[in-house]
């Protein structure tokens, strides 16, 4: 079992930058593939990037690719999420959450822990 909980968020204007952070409890960080998701008011849950159990693959949603990094560190049991020229779209409430297996890293069914979350507010 992994407990995660998420930090960062806050209020951020367009085209600036703001970096969430994850911090997971837990021995066995390094099993997990961490992803993060977000939701907007009145919208599903959607995949925004995700990170292979060490780091050396990274998936990005089409919306945030060139914009957005992914990156963990292990030894700190950390994901991050670097967000650049954020948009008043990327508005939403942030989430990560870690898998151990799975075929698709966009669907959130296939994650087992989730983070309470942390609001992302863009301001134009």
């Amino acid at each position: 079992q992994v407990q995660l909980v998420e930090s960062g968020g806050g209020l951020v204007q367009a085209g600036g930058s703001l970096r969430l952070s994850c911090a997971a409890s837990g021995r066995t960080f390094s099993r997990y593939a961490m992803g993060w998701f977000r939701q907007a008011p009145g919208k599903e849950r959607e995949f925004v990037a995700a990170v292979s159990w060490n780091g050396g693959n990274t998936y990005y949603a089409d919306s945030v690719k060139g914009r957005f990094t992914i990156s963990r560190d292990n030894a700190k049991n950390t994901v991050y999420l670097q967000m650049n020229s954020p948009k008043p779209e990327d508005t939403a409430v942030y989430y990560c959450a870690a898998r151990t297996y799975g075929l698709r890293y966009d669907r959130p069914d296939e994650y087992d822990y989730w983070g309470q979350g942390t609001q992302v507010t863009v301001s134009s």
